[in-house]
Parts: C-alpha cells; sequence; structure tokens
C-alpha cells in the first residue's frame, strides 16, 4: 500500500523525524499539531486562538494529502489546562459541530509552555 508523507511549517519534524501527516490508502494521520503559526509569528496567548490555529493548520494539511475535515472520524486534543476546555471545544465545534468525530481531550503537558493545546486528527478519503 503506498505510504505518502505531507511535510508541514514545525521546526520539529527534520529534528525528530516526523511529518504533519501521513497518507496510507485512503487514511490521513495528522501528526499532534501545535499553535506554530507558518509564518512564524509569536503563539496566540488565547487558548481559543490557539485551537483554531491548530485546526487551520490540520485543515492545510488535510487539503495537501487530498481530504478535507469533513473526512475527519477523529480527532485528540491535548489540554495543559482543564479550564481551557470550553473555549478550545468552541473552536473545535466550530469546525467539527456537524461532522462530529470520535474525539478525547487529555490533560497534559506540551513541550512548549505557552502552548495551550495540541491537536491531532484521522481522516478517511472517500
Amino acid at each position: 500500500m503506498e505510504r505518502r508523507l505531507i511535510s508541514g511549517h514545525s521546526p520539529f519534524e527534520p529534528i525528530a523525524g516526523y511529518s504533519r501527516a501521513v497518507v496510507v490508502g485512503s487514511t490521513v494521520h495528522v501528526a499532534g499539531t501545535a499553535p506554530i503559526a507558518p509564518d512564524g509569528s509569536a503563539t496566540p496567548e488565547d487558548a481559543y486562538e490557539q485551537a483554531k490555529l491548530c485546526l487551520s493548520i490540520i485543515a492545510g494539511a488535510l487539503a495537501r494529502a487530498g481530504a478535507s475535515v469533513e473526512d475527519v472520524v477523529r480527532t485528540r486534543l491535548f489540554i495543559t489546562d482543564p479550564t481551557d476546555f470550553e473555549d478550545i471545544a468552541r473552536a473545535h465545534g466550530e469546525i467539527f459541530a456537524d461532522i462530529r468525530p470520535a474525539t478525547t481531550c487529555v490533560v497534559t503537558g506540551l513541550l512548549d509552555p505557552a502552548w495551550k493545546v495540541e491537536i491531532e486528527a484521522e481522516a478517511v478519503i472517500g
């Protein structure tokens, strides 16, 4: 089965040896996506804005893989503070309210203390 790698803009990809997304058959696996702006600008301070940025990066990776957010079947939200959940969930719901992928939320630490959220996704094309 063909395996296609989708690169992104994260400085960690070449260091850690991973891809923004990997396409295998009709499945797209999008890596944990932190709020790292493509233009190198500062990470937004607000959890809602961080989640919107993560979801925008994911949507871009899906598009490069030949998929869209409508194809997403699972998301995983990694958040650092449970009090940010409502803002992060609001951003997630703006994209996925009608799609309703299976979703998990885990409270954990992230690599950069400025990050409040990291999101990963899986999609099935077709």
